[in-house]
């Protein structure tokens, strides 16, 4: 019988441990023969990875953020690269997280170890050095835009891209009436979602500001609306009525129900990240917020290389979403946006349709099947 391969996975955060549990289902299925270890968080755990340390409940935001557990990054780091030397994988999978995994790839290159690197660092926003670091030390990119897939091949890196896996499950499970009924929520209000994150720092930044935001909002459209807090699952329920503690608002706290939620919803505030895809893919009219200490934004600033800093926005090469950003995320700023557009239905269709060809633009469904079937082609020719 062949010896089982073994295969590092290392994944941060809950986006990246949700898209690479994923994968690792879908690479069972077409070679089951194969063991995982690494770091991740509780869905790759429930996928069989023989998990050292969940670095999903370490998701921090900006770099100086980054700096102050720069003490507990390096110890996880220097505790995996002793397993890794002792239990020697086959092939590394390194999933997003590229302030830990660009580094990482570069110790397992130096081990001959193998890498295939699982969504990729937005080198398309900054640090394009870093393609230097990756053409040296990956060895297959797996990405998830064609835009990507193109820039890498351009510096003669071989990567493919296979798609966005949220085709896959972001979908509602009930309609808004069978919702809302379930719930005991009003379905003939005006229904505004506030989707704040999923590290408990942007919950502390963001929240605030959001619920400030639904304050102004509930005042004008007072008894005619109604507010939604879709609560990531990173991020435990008592941060959540701590921080809503003091607000008198017509406002519930959903958890694990965040496409049901966004699909019942007339409008979105959603934190910058995956969650802005997800929102688009759904159909749901959005803004954008973006918000960190003013150090880490002076050096983001630095390095940003693009006109926008939401994703829906660079998928679609240009302004699709209104975006507010660091001193443009203030209540009343977004509120002068939000509460026009609220009441104006041929400017809330426009922005539908415009998510709709984002969605389109996303390729089909079976993203994570067709990374796993070039993981395992992969696999078969090592020796």
């Amino acid at each position: 019988m062949e010896k089982a391969k073994k295969i590092l996975i290392v994944a941060g955060e809950a986006s990246g441990d949700l898209h690479a549990a994923n994968l690792v289902k879908s690479i069972k299925e077409l070679y089951p023969n194969l063991t995982f270890f690494g770091l991740g968080g509780k869905k790759l755990k429930a996928e069989g990875l023989d998990l050292y340390h969940d670095l999903t409940g370490l998701a921090v935001v900006g770099f100086f953020e980054v700096l102050k557990n720069l003490k507990v990054f390096r110890k996880i780091f220097v505790n995996l690269l002793k397993k890794i030397d002792k239990k020697r994988p086959d092939l590394a999978i390194l999933v997003d997280y590229p302030g830990f995994n660009l580094r990482l790839a570069e110790k397992l290159h130096k081990r001959n170890i193998p890498v295939i690197y699982y969504i990729s660092p937005q080198i398309w926003a900054w640090g394009k050095n870093r393609i230097r670091l990756i053409k040296r030390s990956v060895s297959k990119m797996i990405v998830f835009f064609p835009f990507e897939e193109r820039l890498y091949k351009k510096h003669n890196i071989d990567a493919s891209c296979v798609g966005h896996p949220l085709l896959d499950f972001v979908k509602p499970t009930f309609s808004k009436d069978e919702l809302f009924k379930r719930l005991k929520i009003d379905t003939n209000k005006i229904t505004l979602a506030l989707l704040p994150g999923s590290r408990e720092k942007e919950i502390n930044t963001l929240l605030p500001i959001m619920l400030e935001t639904a304050k102004v909002i509930n005042e004008y459209f007072f008894g005619r609306i109604q507010f939604l807090i879709l609560r990531s699952p990173a991020i435990k329920e008592e941060i959540l009525h701590r921080t809503v503690s003091g607000y008198e608002l017509p406002l519930r706290i959903i958890s694990d129900m965040t496409y049901d939620g966004l699909s019942a919803s007339d409008f979105a505030l959603v934190c910058s990240g995956t969650a802005t895809l997800e929102t688009a893919l759904i159909g749901t009219p959005m803004v954008i917020l973006y918000k960190v200490n003013f150090l880490s934004w002076a050096y983001i600033r630095l390095l940003i290389k693009i006109p926008y800093i939401g994703l829906v926005n660079v998928v679609g090469g240009k302004k699709i979403v209104e975006e507010f950003i660091q001193f443009d995320c203030s209540p009343q700023k977004i509120c002068d946006y939000v509460i026009p557009l609220l009441q104006n239905r041929n400017r809330l269709n426009r922005l539908k349709l415009e998510l709709l060809s984002i969605k389109e633009s996303l390729g089909r469904p079976g993203a994570s099947l067709r990374a796993a079937g070039i993981v395992v082609d992969f696999l078969k020719k090592l020796p």
